[in-house]
Parts: C-alpha cells; structure tokens; sequence
C-alpha cells in the first residue's frame, strides 16, 4: 500500500479544522531538523545504495525514525508512508515523509535539501510541511490556512504565487534534461523553454517554494514518488496556484508533476501536450 488516490481535486475545501495537524506537522519537522543537521557535512557519514541505485544515508534512517516515533507516540491510529520504511497502518489518514529529498546534495554537503512531511486525509494533501534546515528556511500549510514561510526575518510571513499571465514572462523550472528525454519530452521541453521569460534547473524541492512564494511561474519534474510531492500540494495550493501531475491530473501516483501559479496551468498544458 502507498497513499490512496484521492477521489476529489487537490484543491476541494476541508470541513473541519487542521490548526492541531499543523502544528503538530511542525513539531515533527523540528525533529526530523535536530537529527538531519546533526550529521549533515559530517566527515565520516555513512552512505549505502539502496537496491533501486538510488543513495541512502544513516541521516536519511534517523531522520524518518524521528518522525515516526513521534507519530507512533501522538498519532498511533494513523497511517505512515515514508522513503525509507514504507507503509505502515491503513487509514484514511496517511502521513507521507520524505525525510531527506536531495539525499545527493546532503551526502556532498550542499545545503540545498529538504524534509518533507504531509498529512493525506482520504488521498488528498491536506498539510504540508517542506523544511530547509541547512539555510534556516521553512514553509507550511494546511487546508484553509494559507501557505506560510518563516522568510529572512525568521518571523511567519503569509506567502502567495504571482499573478503574471502570460506564458512570455513567466520563469519556469523543469529540474533536468535527463528527466525530461527519459520521459520523451524533450521537444516539450524544447517549446517551453522557447516561449518563457527565463528557464533554470533549480531541483528538488525549493523551485517549488519559489513558485509558492511567486517567484516561479511553473515546476515540472518526471520520476518523482507520493513522498516527493504530496507535501508541496498544500503549499502550492494554499499559495493560490495550482497542482497536478504532468497530464493534469489530480494524482500523486503518475510519477509526474506539474505546479504552477494557477493563472497559467491550462495555457503550460496546452504547450506542453500540443506540439
């Protein structure tokens, strides 16, 4: 079992209050933040390669056994779905943890690397919580709440996505060129990149951040599993944008993703699936 497919959009209003779930979520991430930095750039880190080549780190293991012993002690009714130790109980409540999404940059010690903890309830990300402790930055949301950040100051700032509307002046990120050609979509890629403002590969987590935060127009990334993104659906769509996969649906199983700032999805889908 990985996290149920939703039967309503990503962005369907909750009834019910997740004050309780965010802060909790935080409370998780300050966890995950103590035992991930206390290894982080340390000289004799311990990294194995799991059976599908991809790098696993001791801070990887420590930081989801962070996570889930607070779980286990608070939340033992619901269920858990991490990178490392997969899926534990079956419930309509899912906690989704990536404990380390940039395991590559963690194990070369650049500090560019995220944890990322969401709450599903009946499929759909409810809270997200995306924490950069390597750079002192932090973002959160939860249904209804808004999508926050704890921005230069330190202090809770209520952040939203751009409102630029045309596809000539947005700035994109699509993460690789090997991602994209493995997915055979380069010459999508091709016409993106040749009707935006500005294209980088900015990677991982933090491009979507930006877009949160309005300063990116679109993220779009091949190969990603529920942990990697169901964390940033909240804050993405609590920003007011909007959060599909790449054929545009509400899914976190395609292995895709497509965010943008709301005002411009249909437009990039249109680009991007008519050649």
């Amino acid at each position: 079992m990985t996290s149920p497919s939703p039967a309503t959009p990503f962005h369907a209003p909750f009834e019910g209050d997740l004050q309780d779930e965010l802060a909790f979520a935080l409370r998780l991430a300050d966890a995950a933040d103590a035992a991930s930095m206390s290894r982080f750039d340390a000289p004799d880190l311990e990294v194995s390669t799991k059976p599908d080549a991809t790098h696993v780190t001791e801070a990887d293991l420590a930081t989801e056994r962070a996570i889930r012993a607070l779980l286990a002690a608070e939340r033992p009714g619901d269920g858990v779905f991490g990178e490392e130790y997969g899926t534990t109980g079956d419930s309509a409540r899912q906690w989704i943890i990536d404990p380390i999404d940039g395991t590559a940059n963690y194990l070369k010690g650049i500090p560019m690397w995220t944890t990322l903890i969401a709450l599903a309830i009946d499929g759909i990300p409810r809270v997200g919580v995306a924490s950069q402790p390597a750079i002192g930055r932090r973002w959160w949301a939860a249904t209804g709440l808004g999508a926050w950040t704890n921005g230069s100051t330190g202090q809770p700032r209520r952040i939203s996505v751009s409102d630029v509307d045309a596809i000539s002046e947005a700035s994109v990120s699509f993460q690789s060129i090997g991602q994209w050609r493995d997915a055979g979509e380069l010459d999508a890629l091709e016409r993106l990149t040749s009707a935006v403002w500005r294209d980088r590969g900015y990677g991982d987590a933090w491009p979507y951040m930006l877009l949160a935060e309005g300063r990116l127009e679109l993220v779009a990334e091949f190969g990603v599993k529920e942990y990697d993104i169901a964390a940033l659906v909240p804050i993405i769509t609590e920003a007011g944008g909007r959060f599909t996969s790449y054929a545009g649906t509400d899914s976190l199983a395609e292995r895709s993703s497509l965010a943008t700032n709301g005002a411009l999805h249909d437009a990039f889908l249109h680009l991007l699936h008519s050649p």
